[in-house]
């Protein structure tokens, strides 16, 4: 039986196919050269399209009378009357470049520039044009192409082997139907759609989507945000007349160049304060984005019909550009009712008088009971930017407590019909509204040949592999012993074994020493899962075998976390559970520098933990644990550096200002309960799944520890409490603060001994692998490790612009400048201080810090760290 989706679709092509008629040609400037990416509006139908790259549009129309508007940015605007009848015509429209006029304005050194004057109102009345369009639906056409431009000297033969085309590996064509509903609804579906290659995260959809309007658009500030001036300068450039509306050239000048602000132009329309078109350009992490936009009116409101979003960048070695074009078509509006007036912006700042005046007059009753029940605005209004953004604020406050959740920041969906992918040249020939051009058409079908090259490879390898499993020749391999492998068991289960040569080691106890992990996975019903690993570790130094057993039952529902874990056995711990250093790191240090900063000891044990999320801000931990626990001694002094021999190891007994850290063998039975809560979490719905945004509030946490004597034969007695916040603070583009602050007691301290003490996250090594804003730089691993109370910060403040982030084309590199500071005071320690410089992000992916330590105001030692950058995980979120 045929689709559904599939039968509505052919029904939709018939329709196409029946519109033989309507009108093609080109845009031309007046020295006769092609406009690409020129807008073509048709008010009557409310549908926007676009010229492709070489000038050229065709638009399909029923028969009958339409005006035609011709729109790019710095030529006049070009109406023409069209009668379509029976038959496709032929018209080539010529654009004369814009004549700019600059008002009868004297800009005297006492008097401001008078673009201030107009964004001044543009912004006062940005939140206004943002609630105006209570809905709409429209059809959105995208189409996007990408290009590897340069590629590093030693990858280019191996490129060119393996026959990759850099002069097109991305291109992109879909058609959809957008849904809007306030404060934040978007719902796409996808009617039709082929890509080819990867977009590598240059979506242009965050500006498709977004609105200038909004304090942010994409992540970087709007020059309509409220605080726009603190971020921007704006020069007046002249006005010109688009039909019978008075439109501002504004020039945007960013106070400081670089990332997540815009310069370019934008074009403010007299007296509405709304957009008319724009061409902005910004930068992310060094990615170039050139945003063009025209505007049209719609139902007498100004909506985008054509955007171009240009991305250009560097990352490794990798040049690379990316150009999309999305036109909007089939607009269907709904105003919002309260908004549907004329509403005059007075500026005090130029009109002093006039606003004075206002305030005499009667005022709007902006009691909130009454803003649902009585005309908002009257039919005109007048009114100063002030009291525009109060009415505007206390309306908005009033739709928010009407909202089931007015958390939730952005509410997306995207559906992709069911037909969406079955579409073949001659339907796209029939429903694409911008044309392509030569070189696309070529592209396409080069990359539809290798996409269907690349398919029958994979069928044939599918079949050679099936071949392979279902033959004579499956089954364990020697290679498998060395190099791990994954045996499944049934359609639910599966057994891993990951290869010891990932596992060997060393360190001065346990001399060589490997670990042999098998995992045992298995599905269950409703999602749950069921992990079971068993781990043997063999010491060479120590002649000696242990293991452990960990079982983890996963157990999560509705995206809340919730997990129980069982193990137990006999292994090997480093003194700070936390585990400050890297095995293998400390390894290279022992065999190459006889640094041997691991520290050890090994306890039979039996522990239960277990982890359950209450709801989004609410998360307990809690785990009980019963053990036995060893003295360890270094059992090899082994070394690679013979020139050294005078040096002797350090004792596996770490070094401590409150105690010797020796222990005789004993038991501890120990409770750990932990609460955190983030109070003030946003969200993102997406396709119907409501997504925690990250770092949107702060975590404060709760953190209590009891050893309970006697029970088990524990010898153990003591009971510590800690509390701590942590959160990451956005200061505008200037900067970003991220803070970790904690502190904590112990209350009873009867008996314990060193594993049981606070320790801290220090580090002596070149390397910096741990949480940049959790972690000190140069403390040594347990010199103030306590028993007292606590007092510990970790600050990181990142600036935009600092010292050779000044020089702008530094910035465009993507690097960042960081300032470090780290504070720790025990009741056995001074106070200790870490202050230094953090140059992140070089090559995108490394940080590199000159740390100086001081203990009660005094200098004691200075090093350099390298790690991984802090900004790694957005390096292209967009």
């Amino acid at each position: 039986m045929m689709p559904k989706g599939y039968l509505l679709f052919c029904l939709l092509l018939l329709s196409q196919l029946s519109l033989a008629q309507g009108i093609r040609g080109k845009v031309y400037t007046a020295e006769q050269e092609t406009l690409a990416f020129a807008t073509i509006f048709i008010p009557s139908l409310e549908t926007g399209t676009s010229t492709n790259e070489d000038g050229s549009y065709e638009i399909k129309l029923k028969p009958g009378s339409y005006e035609l508007v011709f729109q790019y940015l710095g030529y006049q605007t070009v109406v023409r009357q069209v009668q379509i009848g029976e038959a496709m015509q032929e018209m080539n429209v010529t654009m004369p470049l814009q004549t700019i006029q600059l008002k009868e304005v004297q800009v005297r050194a006492a008097k401001e520039d008078p673009a201030y004057t107009i964004m001044r109102k543009a912004i006062a009345k940005a939140k206004f044009h943002t609630l105006q369009v209570q809905s709409y639906t429209a059809q959105v056409y995208t189409k996007g192409a990408g290009q590897l431009k340069k590629a590093p000297f030693f990858l280019r033969k191996p490129l060119e082997k393996e026959g990759v085309d850099t002069s097109t590996l991305y291109l992109t064509e879909s058609v959809s139907e957008i849904t809007f509903e306030q404060p934040n609804t978007l719902k796409e579906k996808v009617i039709s759609i082929r890509t080819i290659g990867e977009d590598n995260s240059t979506s242009p959809n965050s500006y498709i989507n977004g609105s200038f309007y909004q304090p942010e658009i994409a992540g970087v500030v709007s020059p309509l945000s409220p605080r726009a001036f603190a971020h921007y300068k704006f020069r007046f450039e002249g006005s010109f007349f688009d039909r019978d509306h008075e439109v501002n050239k504004i020039r945007v000048i960013p106070r400081s160049k670089g990332d997540n602000v815009f310069s370019g132009l934008l074009y403010i329309v007299e007296d509405e304060w709304s957009i008319h078109s724009l061409n902005l350009v910004t930068y992310k992490q060094g990615i170039r984005f050139t945003i063009k936009q025209i505007y049209a009116p719609v139902e007498e409101v100004w909506m985008p019909v054509t955007h171009r979003i240009e991305v250009d960048g560097k990352i490794l070695g990798f040049a690379f550009a990316y150009d999309y074009l999305a036109t909007v078509s089939d607009y269907d509006i709904t105003i919002n009712p309260d908004l549907k007036v004329d509403v005059v912006v007075i500026d005090e700042k130029t009109d002093q008088a006039l606003a004075d005046a206002l305030q005499k007059e009667e005022k709007l009753n902006d009691t909130p009971d009454s803003l649902r029940n009585s005309q908002l605005f009257r039919d005109e209004q007048r009114l100063t930017r002030k009291e525009l953004r109060k009415t505007l604020r206390k309306y908005e406050k009033e739709l928010d407590k009407q909202e089931e959740a007015p958390e939730v920041v952005a509410n997306t969906s995207m559906r992709i019909d069911s037909t969406a992918y079955r579409q073949d040249s001659s339907c796209w020939a029939r429903i694409r509204p911008v044309p392509l051009n030569t070189k696309e058409i070529k592209s396409y079908q080069k990359l539809d040949s290798t996409a269907v090259a690349e398919k029958e490879e994979e069928q044939k390898k599918a079949r050679k592999d099936s071949v392979k499993t279902t033959g004579k020749s499956s089954g364990f391999k020697i290679s498998d012993l060395v190099l791990g492998t994954t045996v499944k068991l049934g359609k639910r289960s599966a057994l891993e074994y990951a290869s010891p040569l990932l596992a060997l080691g060393f360190n001065t106890v346990e001399g060589i020493h490997f670990n042999v992990p098998f995992i045992y996975r298995r599905r269950l019903a409703a999602g749950k899962s069921l992990k079971v690993s068993p781990t043997f570790r063999y010491a060479f130094a120590r002649n000696k075998l242990i293991g452990k057993l960990q079982a983890d039952f996963d157990y999560s529902a509705k995206q809340q976390e919730r997990h129980l874990r069982l193990e137990g056995g006999r292994f090997v711990c480093q003194f700070n559970e936390e585990e400050p250093i890297a095995p293998v790191i400390n390894a290279f240090y022992t065999l190459f520098y006889k640094r041997n900063y691991l520290k050890l000891y090994e306890k039979d044990y039996i522990k239960l933990s277990d982890v359950h999320q209450l709801g989004d801000p609410w998360r307990l931990e809690g785990s009980l644990e019963w053990s036995e626990r060893h003295a360890l001694f270094n059992n090899t002094d082994y070394t690679f550096n013979k020139k050294r021999d005078e040096e002797v190891f350090s004792p596996n007994a770490p070094e401590n200002v409150e105690v010797e850290t020796g222990f005789p063998l004993h038991q501890a039975f120990i409770a750990t309960i932990g609460a955190s809560w983030q109070p003030f979490l946003k969200y993102r719905v997406r396709d119907g799944k409501k997504q925690l945004i990250d770092r949107s509030s702060p975590t404060f946490r709760l953190k209590y520890r009891k050893a309970f004597p006697d029970i088990f034969s524990g010898d153990v007695d003591f009971d510590q409490i800690e509390i701590g916040v942590k959160d990451q603070v956005k200061l505008g583009i200037r900067g970003r603060l991220d803070y970790n602050l904690y502190a904590g007691s112990f209350l009873n301290r009867r008996q314990l001994y060193f594993m049981d003490f606070q320790h801290f996250m220090g580090n002596r090594t070149v390397l910096q692998v741990s949480d940049p804003v959790g972690s000190f730089r140069l403390l040594d691993y347990y010199r103030y490790s306590t028993a007292q109370e606590y007092l510990a910060g970790h600050v990181y403040y990142q600036f935009r612009k600092l010292l050779l982030t000044q020089i702008f084309a530094i910035r465009m590199l993507g690097l960042k400048e960081n300032l470090v500071l780290n504070y720790l005071k025990t009741g056995g320690s001074p106070h200790y201080l870490e202050a230094g410089y953090s140059l992140d992000n070089i090559f995108r992916i490394l940080r590199l810090e000159a740390i100086a330590s001081f203990a009660d105001g005094k200098y004691q030692d200075v090093g350099f760290r390298v790690g991984i950058s802090a900004d790694l995980q957005n390096l292209v979120s967009f």
